[in-house]
């Protein structure tokens, strides 16, 4: 993780002292446990890199917006992916509320496997809140300290800080936004705020956090104001979904079996426009049928295993049976069936991004595209060309 220097604050030394160790009170007073561990992240040094961490705020007004962020994922991710050269993704979670809530934070590291990012945001709620003010500091705070950042030139690294209610500025023990923007502003990381609804007392402070943080202040509607995106090739790209899921074999522990089942579970009954959001991104960011830990055909196909020598309990029960030139028999077939689906999908694919694109277009020139994912995508286009991304 990278540890950025942090800007001095009115800590008390308690409060100093956990700071300092990567704490809050919050969390030493038995919050919520939030964080996990990153996945091992390798970027390719011919390849730009965008790392993108969501600050949501998850109280009970935000509700709107919070299934609306869900359902738009996949295609925020996909967008992402269509810049020119393609982009290694990132996108990391920070859920938060007010002390005295369920928790004052949950935070999700940033992570190249979206699949998880997905899974994740669809664990989150709307729930809580009382007085106006959030714990908007502290996840700010998190979002900048927290996160295992990559350091370099070619690093797109943005913060979107999202939420209807300013923040408590009567915490003593807190990290004021001021500092934490600070710190982003000096080590590159882009900060945007995007307000839901029209509270006066967070306008001023979230144009400011937005303004130091070198980023965009955008209001939208309180829901989000985001638009279904259905499309003639969803259709067949629903079809080519639960084709391509046929060929999933897990292999590994069972825990790593049990991984790679789960997000088969998860990707099958998807909604159409996410699901082929979700075949679209995985089509233009390697071609594998899950980001993450590869399965068995994906990982043979890369080199990072050989079938013929794994042992019996690392393998699903119908290959376990199998002879060692079975099972590469097996999977040499699951290969050749997956890349056949595969061409289809970057072709249909290609065709439904035309179409959004047009759409959107449309959508614009009527004045409806200023919902969430329109300005994070609108704020991404024009930042990344500063890291030589072109869209």
């Amino acid at each position: 993780m990278t540890k950025l220097d942090p800007t001095p604050s009115p800590c008390g030394r308690l409060a100093g002292l956990l700071c300092a160790l990567g704490l809050t009170l919050a969390g030493a007073a038995g919050a919520t446990p939030h964080g996990v561990t990153p996945a091992p992240h390798h970027p390719d040094a011919q390849r730009p890199v965008i790392e993108a961490v969501f600050v949501l705020d998850t109280t009970g007004s935000m509700s709107g917006l919070i299934e609306g962020a869900k359902q738009k994922i996949w295609s925020v991710a996909n967008q992402m992916a269509s810049g020119t050269p393609t982009p290694d993704i990132r996108i990391g979670l920070i859920g938060y509320r007010d002390r005295g809530d369920a928790y004052v934070t949950q935070r999700y590291d940033l992570t190249s496997d979206i699949d998880s990012v997905y899974a994740r945001l669809q664990a989150f709620q709307a729930g809580g809140g009382g007085d106006t003010p959030e714990s908007v500091n502290q996840a700010l705070h998190e979002a900048v300290q927290h996160m295992s950042w990559t350091p370099g030139q070619r690093v797109y690294k943005v913060i979107f800080l999202v939420g209807d209610a300013p923040p408590h500025m009567d915490y003593q023990d807190d990290v004021p936004f001021a500092g934490s923007v600070a710190t982003a502003s000096r080590h590159g990381i882009v900060v945007n705020t995007v307000q839901c609804g029209a509270l006066p007392s967070t306008t001023p402070i979230w144009q400011q956090i937005a303004s130091a943080g070198e980023g965009r202040y955008v209001a939208i509607r309180q829901d989000g104001g985001m638009i279904a995106m259905e499309t003639p090739h969803d259709e067949e790209l629903a079809h080519l979904n639960r084709a391509l899921g046929d060929t999933v074999v897990a292999w590994g522990k069972a825990s790593e079996r049990a991984e790679i089942e789960d997000k088969k579970i998860r990707a099958l009954p998807a909604p159409a426009p996410s699901a082929a959001s979700r075949l679209a991104f995985l089509s233009k960011t390697g071609g594998k049928v899950n980001s993450g830990r590869a399965d068995l055909v994906d990982a043979v196909k890369d080199g990072l295993v050989d079938a013929k020598t794994l042992d019996a309990d690392e393998l699903p029960e119908p290959l376990r049976e199998l002879a060692p030139e079975e099972r590469q028999r097996f999977v040499e077939e699951k290969l050749a069936e997956r890349e056949k689906i595969q061409a289809r999908i970057a072709e249909v694919a290609k065709q439904r991004d035309a179409y959004v694109a047009k759409e959107e277009a449309r959508l614009a020139a009527e004045g409806s595209g200023d919902g969430f994912d329109q300005q994070v995508l609108g704020a991404i286009r024009a930042q990344a060309a500063g890291k030589g991304i072109a869209y």
